[in-house]
């Protein structure tokens, strides 16, 4: 039996386990505490930070991969150098832990992407924001910001002072765009690669509230751009596992790389109901060098929410009973306001059907008149 471990105990870990005991693979979770939503498969709770607990873990499996993208690169490289299969590489997964070197190798690779440029005080700040066309634009934290949090729309240079105080700043041009997308694909050692269709994602105060699978209205030549660009990238770090690639679509119908994770994504969630291979299963095929499953949808549409703060149990009782249709996802994480705590979803033909029907689930979640007697 192949024996996978899993950095970080979260809700990417925790929706691994289904897949993997389907597959026969043996699933071990190093978490960073005790109660992780990925409980039922965590073998060490320790720092990942530490190189010593984090090697005595890795020697205990055949392949290593994350949850979260926050494994010091220098850890990953000695592993790696020790013979330990570490997936994604650590080469592709340090472009997820700094924007600009994301910027840069994407330039590299000829992906395409809004103007960029980096500010700090051995960088112009004249020539810097001529390269994004001035004011208004995007200044991004390089390191540590997600979910919205580390971005700003910056009209004046007053406006991120604190940050160009802290050290280089990305700064990006304003895109002018209609909605985001989302591409995720998988790839496994040998090369052999498997997209799913996009999908289209809105967003809530910077973090994704919904996703439309497959993007509504996007024209074949924009799918087959989105692919095509997600499957370069792919290629140019030597992905092994699940790549997400966040995208704008302007109005002339321009796709332009957003953001990337090298791991199950958010926007991948509604493939567990809609695709014949979720993105967890195949995350786990690819890591442990199985043949990719069949990405094709088995209905025409699928709609996920996100559930933020927490999941209630009479609450979500009450939507199985008001949609029996809608499948209710649970992290099991301390309830938090604004928190990830859950997803729900639903597939079937109408698109706008289905995301009427998982707004008014999620209306029930997130509706303290349920939480005593009720009719």
């Amino acid at each position: 039996m192949v024996k996978i471990g899993v950095i970080g105990g979260g809700q990417l870990a925790r929706m691994m386990i289904p897949a993997a005991i389907n597959l026969g693979v043996d699933l071990e979770v190093f978490a960073e505490a005790e109660g992780a939503s990925a409980s039922l498969a965590v073998t060490h709770v320790g720092d990942y930070r530490n190189f010593a607990e984090l090697q005595k873990f890795a020697a205990s499996v055949d392949a290593l991969t994350f949850d979260h993208e926050h494994v010091p690169t220098g850890h990953l490289v000695s592993l790696r150098d020790q013979g330990i299969r570490v997936f994604p590489p650590p080469e592709a997964l340090s472009l997820t832990h700094d924007k600009i070197v994301m910027r840069s190798a994407l330039q590299k690779t000829g992906a395409p992407q809004p103007r960029w440029s980096v500010v700090s005080s051995e960088h112009d700040r004249g020539n810097a924001l001529a390269e994004v066309g001035g004011f208004p634009c995007i200044a991004k934290l390089p390191v540590g910001g997600y979910d919205g949090k580390g971005v700003r729309v910056v009209s004046d240079w007053s406006d991120f002072g604190d940050w160009l105080d802290l050290g280089p700043v990305l700064l990006e041009e304003k895109v002018d765009f209609v909605r985001e997308l989302a591409q995720l694909v998988a790839r496994r050692p040998g090369g052999q690669l498997k997209p799913w269709p996009v999908v289209e994602t809105r967003q809530r105060d910077g973090v994704c509230s919904e996703v439309l699978a497959p993007a509504p209205g996007l024209s074949s030549s924009g799918a087959t751009r989105s692919q095509r660009i997600a499957a370069d990238i792919a290629e140019a770090v030597g992905l092994v596992g699940v790549l997400a690639v966040e995208l704008f679509e302007t109005r002339d119908g321009t796709i332009l790389v957003n953001e990337l994770a090298m791991r199950p994504h958010n926007s991948g969630h509604i493939f567990t109901e809609l695709s014949r291979t979720s993105q967890f299963e195949q995350h786990l095929r690819a890591v442990a060098d199985l043949p990719l499953g069949d990405t094709t949808f088995i209905s025409a549409s699928g709609v996920m929410v996100n559930l933020f703060g927490e999941v209630n149990a009479v609450r979500a009782s009450q939507t199985m009973a008001d949609f029996p249709q809608v499948k209710i996802h649970s992290y099991q994480k301390p309830a938090r306001p604004g928190r990830k705590a859950g997803h729900l979803s639903v597939v079937g033909d109408d698109p706008d059907g289905l995301l009427g029907v998982a707004i008014q689930a999620r209306a029930i979640l997130d509706s303290p008149r349920y939480d005593g007697e009720h009719e």
